[in-house]
């Protein structure tokens, strides 16, 4: 998001407010501390021919040299807090990959050679090829991933042009660091007690950066655009992680909102943890199942925090993810395992990999063969279940991992993007030839397949929820992609993004439809959407028959309390009322004035 340039602001010593991404929520007031540590200019020449080799050896040594300093750096993050320094740990482990003869140095090797470009030019090439790449995937977790690739480049020229890297070392107690950029090992080793937040000029909600300030429990604003120009250190501000604001020389009077703010989250906090042990029942005794949304094995942690019933959604695409190569069956055999223990007997739904469109990530792209070609249009093109079934030998180590994993403990499968019911049949073969083939091979499995279900995130498939519901034992409920889908909008698209409702009645009646359809046919039906997690939505989602919600952690305790001050008998009246509304905003209204006469039921 922009905010106006350093030349446009009032006088210094006036409030200012900047707008950003809020990442990760809390309040924080301090002291700024402006970090004007910027990435390299990165010079570009041509080598002479004979100098071709040395060059090529200048890229090794760099290699070596950044692979050394991130050994030293995940030494010295052992010393962090448990959970912070596993994130940290995956983190680093992806990186020491990337630097192990992956595509980023593949690829820059191949420009010295080819185009006789100087080692920082070809990287600096080749961080723009890759994270352009990533950016055209359509989905907002697979874009920041070119983050990753980014900062290993960043680290690679800085080694090349033995520039340092300027550690963010002696910051001041009780400062809010402002920054052009930070990198996810820069946010693991912060210190909370010192720092009290931070925001930069770059960054999005998937990021690792991201995921780190959350891990840490750090407030957080990214992609403020200036926002280095326009504050200096020592400038008293207010930082917003909710909302997304930072706030330069607040007046007393905004000082005293926050104060209090600040205050009052603490105790909702607190509140809330009381949660974690008290069932998600409404007022007049029905129970909601409410299950997490994990994508690694340190996530688990957080869903025995809150109390998750289970795992509604496991997402498999990271493992494929910044690696030349596919991961064999025993290595996704191992990921699974691991999650489906930690989760101690209750249940985990794993989706099978939900990558594709006009770029594949390299590892796929090497063990498929598929060209690298642009697709007329990524989001309807070859992904999800399309693709898995277009390459069987893909698909059958995959199941063949997670029908390993089912011995340690309950298991579902989702299937992903399904549009008809053939894409299910052909799911179903190829997971009955798969089991009999590990039965032949005496590979220990359940004799009973794991129960298969599908995601509901295309119209066509909500349309034709009986049909699909007669061929699979579940439905989820993809509310983001459904709501792009139904009303022709990529959120992602700035021009556009302010039209996403999904409060729009075509979102809502293909819920409904999907929901019923669920209970004719006798299956469990989820949301797994990013409105399963919204404490707005919980009255209407449950007031037209859903009955279990998936979410990312942090979320759950204000849903379940939403639950729990809520008549499931009036939400269903008011749902019906809802229901036979046309505009959106008229539903927005009437779902307020409900939530506003609920009461709060005590823990």
């Amino acid at each position: 998001m922009k905010s106006d340039r350093a030349e446009d602001l009032p006088p210094l010593g006036r409030e200012r407010v900047f707008q950003g991404l809020g990442v990760a929520p809390g309040i924080a007031l301090g002291t700024a501390w402006v970090s004007d540590d910027t990435a390299p200019s990165t010079p570009e020449y041509l080598i002479e021919a004979d100098g071709l080799e040395a060059e090529s050896q200048r890229l090794k040594d760099a290699v070596a040299l950044a692979t050394k300093q991130l050994k030293k750096l995940k030494v010295k993050s052992q010393s962090l807090p448990p959970a912070a320094a596993e994130e940290l740990g995956y983190l680093l482990d992806a990186r020491l990959q990337m630097l192990a003869g992956s595509r980023l140095i593949r690829t820059a090797d191949k420009l010295i050679a080819e185009l006789r470009l100087n080692a920082e030019a070809a990287v600096r090439a080749t961080i723009a090829e890759i994270s352009d790449g990533f950016s055209r995937m359509g989905d907002a977790y697979l874009a920041a991933r070119g983050e990753d690739v980014r900062e290993v480049g960043e680290r690679l020229i800085r080694c090349l042009m033995a520039t340092p890297y300027v550690a963010l070392k002696h910051l001041p107690e009780g400062c809010i660091l402002i920054a052009p950029d930070l990198t996810p090992a820069d946010t693991a080793l912060l210190d909370p007690k010192l720092v009290l937040g931070f925001a930069t000029e770059t960054g999005g909600k998937e990021s690792h950066t991201a995921i780190m300030a959350r891990s840490l429990g750090v407030p957080a604003i990214l992609g403020i655009a200036h926002l280095v120009e326009g504050l200096k250190t020592g400038d008293p501000i207010i930082l917003d992680g909710h909302a997304g604001k930072l706030i330069v020389h607040p007046t007393p009077e905004t000082r005293e909102r926050y104060e209090a703010e600040g205050a009052a989250l603490k105790r909702e906090r607190k509140r809330l943890s009381r949660l974690r042990d008290v069932p998600a029942i409404t007022t007049d005794g029905f129970t909601i199942g409410l299950n997490a949304n994990i994508e690694l094995p340190r996530d688990l942690e957080g869903a025995h925090r809150v109390g998750a019933e289970g795992v509604g959604l496991l997402r498999t695409e990271f493992l494929y993810m910044n690696r030349d190569h596919a991961p064999d069956e025993d290595e996704q055999y191992e990921f699974l395992r691991e999650v489906v223990e930690g989760m101690e007997g209750s249940p985990v739904t794993i989706r099978t990999i939900d990558i594709g469109g006009d770029k594949l990530a390299p590892a796929l792209r090497a063990q498929i063969g598929e060209p690298i070609e642009e697709a007329p249009n990524p989001a309807l093109g070859v992904r999800g279940v399309r693709l898995s079934l277009a390459h069987p030998r893909l698909f059958d180590t995959q199941l063949a991992a997670i029908l390993r994993a089912a011995v340690h403990g309950p298991v579902r499968i989702l299937l992903p993007m399904i549009s008809h019911i053939g894409e299910v049949h052909q799911a179903r073969e190829a997971l009955e030839r798969v089991h009999k083939r590990l039965k032949r091979r005496k590979v220990n499995v359940p004799e009973k397949l794991p129960p298969l279900g599908v995601m509901i995130e295309v119209p066509g498939a909500a349309l034709s929820a009986d049909g699909l519901a007669a061929v699979s034992d579940f439905f989820a409920i993809g509310t983001n992609d459904l709501t792009m889908y139904t009303l022709a909008i990529d959120r992602g698209d700035e021009r556009v993004a302010a039209l996403y409702e999904p409060l729009h009645p075509a979102v809502l009646r293909l819920i409904q439809f999907t929901v019923e359809a669920g209970l004719r046919y006798r299956i469990p039906v989820s949301i797994c959407g990013e409105i399963a997690g919204d404490p707005r939505f919980v009255p209407l989602l449950l007031g037209i028959g859903v009955r279990e919600l998936s979410m990312s952690a942090p979320k759950l305790p204000s849903v379940k309390e939403r639950i729990r001050a809520l008549s499931l008998t009036e939400a269903s009246r008011r749902a019906r009322t809802i229901m036979d509304q046309a505009d959106a905003k008229r539903i927005g209204e009437l779902l307020d004035d409900f939530i506003a006469n609920l009461g709060v039921h005590s823990v």
